[in-house]
């Protein structure tokens, strides 16, 4: 702890006990808080669009999954293991979540270009995650410059 003395300082104290640093910043934005909070909510849509492939796997409404295309049906079960899994990394804000779910983003965008009657959103869905992808590299790149001052 560090105690410094301020002649003019704005807050009338004369004693500041702590990190200066942390009272110079204020009212600034705390990224950090905002870029969590971006993470858990992208992890309960995640997890959503998890529960629904499983659905599809568990309880089809129309073919069973082992009478679909083969393309479609591994689509079906990578989506609804890696979707899960994203969200349980997300939700815990951890490095490893954001990066499955910058693959699982991905691999929905090379989805909804190459086999387009598999989300119900088509280009919608790209455009979605594609939007999505850059907020969550601004909030990064925001929260880790504002750790540095």
């Amino acid at each position: 702890m560090s105690m410094q003395r301020h002649q003019h300082d704005p807050s009338g104290e004369m004693i500041h006990l702590g990190n200066d640093r942390k009272r110079r910043r204020g009212n600034r934005t705390h990224y950090g808080f905002l870029l969590v909070v971006f993470m858990r909510i992208i992890a309960v849509l995640w997890m959503f669009q998890g529960l629904m492939q499983w659905k599809l796997i568990l309880a089809p409404d129309e073919l069973p999954l082992d009478a679909l295309p083969t393309p479609i049906a591994s689509a079906i079960v990578f989506f609804a293991v890696i979707d899960l899994l994203a969200a349980v990394g997300l939700w815990l804000a951890s490095p490893w979540g954001g990066v499955l779910w910058i693959f699982s983003a991905c691999a929905s965008i090379g989805v909804a270009l190459f086999m387009p009657g598999f989300h119900a959103g088509g280009r919608l869905v790209m455009g979605i995650n594609f939007l999505l992808i850059v907020v969550y590299f601004v909030l990064t790149w925001k929260a880790a410059q504002e750790r540095e001052f």
